[in-house]
């Protein structure tokens, strides 16, 4: 027998476990979908719809149902984006960082938007022609080598730092953190020509050359304490790096024809450039907490961009301008921090 109400008026009614509010909330917010969607084709003609029920609900359905259910629920009520004007407001971060679209990489930003598969892969090739001619013998590397080594190394470390936190599938990403890692120790020991730095170098390149053949190198770089990109790669190569993206872009810019016929090679180098300027602002990274230093690094980074787009869309103007602009930022940069 069910106990009836002492309080006159209500009727008597059985209690199930609590229901979230968002469960309600969302049943509710698709059964307006419903009608909605409803009202908009009650335009179109002879549309045929459903009866409803002839008969009440007896006294037993009836039981199942609360007499006010928003007194029952319990939590927060969910917000939710474009639903009747409202919902939650675009984020205020970077404009390039994840959380629209593809989404985010492991290190919460949007790399897809700076750097594509293709230049990534291309600057991994690139860098392997440098270090073959580094590593060629004991007497070039102890000479000089180890600093071209170094630089080498260190564009492979922040490629595959970047591939490791990539926001799409791409080629190495399995393996891109340990591959990452790996290189970025030999970039650091290359700092000195010595016979230690120059085995680990050849190690270094046979390993590579085994990756570009889709064989991930068996050995392992063991890292202490959480991952840092300070650990990735020092300024000074990065530096060097920048000093040979702007070379190529000022050759690729002197002329219309001379762009005409560098059209792509801009595009990588101006997609070099802005990746590099992005890495450089990543938490622990030097200067990385200094205002100045990273907004010329952010102007570096946008100018290159804008290069790159005119590349694409074979804009010759637009590109001088937007290289231009980002050697003003790099002069300027370098006139208050010296690597």
């Amino acid at each position: 027998m069910t106990p009836r109400s002492n309080t006159p008026g209500l009727r008597p009614c059985i209690r199930p476990a609590r229901v979230p509010l968002a469960a309600f909330v969302v049943a509710g917010l698709f059964a307006t979908a419903l009608l909605i969607g409803a009202e908009g084709r009650s335009a179109a003609p002879e549309i045929r719809r459903a009866k409803p029920p002839s008969k009440q609900w007896d006294k037993t359905t009836a039981r199942a149902f609360h007499d006010d259910a928003f007194a029952e629920l319990v939590g927060e009520r969910p917000t939710f984006v474009g639903v009747g004007g409202g919902g939650a407001k675009p984020g205020t971060g970077d404009a390039m960082a994840g959380g629209g679209g593809g989404g985010a990489g492991a290190g919460g930003f949007k790399w897809s938007s700076i750097v594509s598969e293709d230049t990534l892969s291309d600057e991994i090739k690139d860098a392997k022609k440098a270090l073959a001619a580094a590593v060629a013998s004991a007497s070039d590397f102890k000479g000089g080598g180890y600093d071209r080594a170094r630089d080498a190394f260190s564009a492979v470390a922040v490629a595959f730092g970047v591939i490791a936190e990539y926001d799409q599938d791409i080629r190495w990403k399995k393996d891109a953190e340990s591959v990452r890692d790996l290189f970025a120790r030999v970039g650091f020991n290359c700092k000195v020509g010595t016979d230690q730095s120059f085995a680990e170098s050849k190690l270094r390149v046979v390993d590579l050359e085994g990756l570009l053949a889709g064989n991930p190198p068996d050995a392992k770089a063991e890292r202490e304490g959480d991952f840092k990109w300070s650990l990735v790669a020092g300024r000074p190569p990065l530096m060097s790096r920048l000093e040979a993206a702007d070379a190529t872009l000022a050759a690729a810019i002197a002329s219309k024809g001379d762009f005409d016929k560098a059209v792509e090679r801009v595009v990588h180098e101006a997609e070099v450039v802005a990746m590099i300027g992005q890495v450089i602002q990543r938490p622990e990274f030097e200067y990385f907490d200094d205002d100045t230093y990273k907004g010329y690094s952010a102007t570096m980074r946008d100018a290159a961009l804008r290069a790159r787009d005119a590349a694409r869309k074979q804009d010759y103007e637009a590109a001088r301008a937007a290289v231009g602009e980002m050697k003003k930022s790099c002069d300027t940069c370098h006139g208050d921090y010296r690597s």
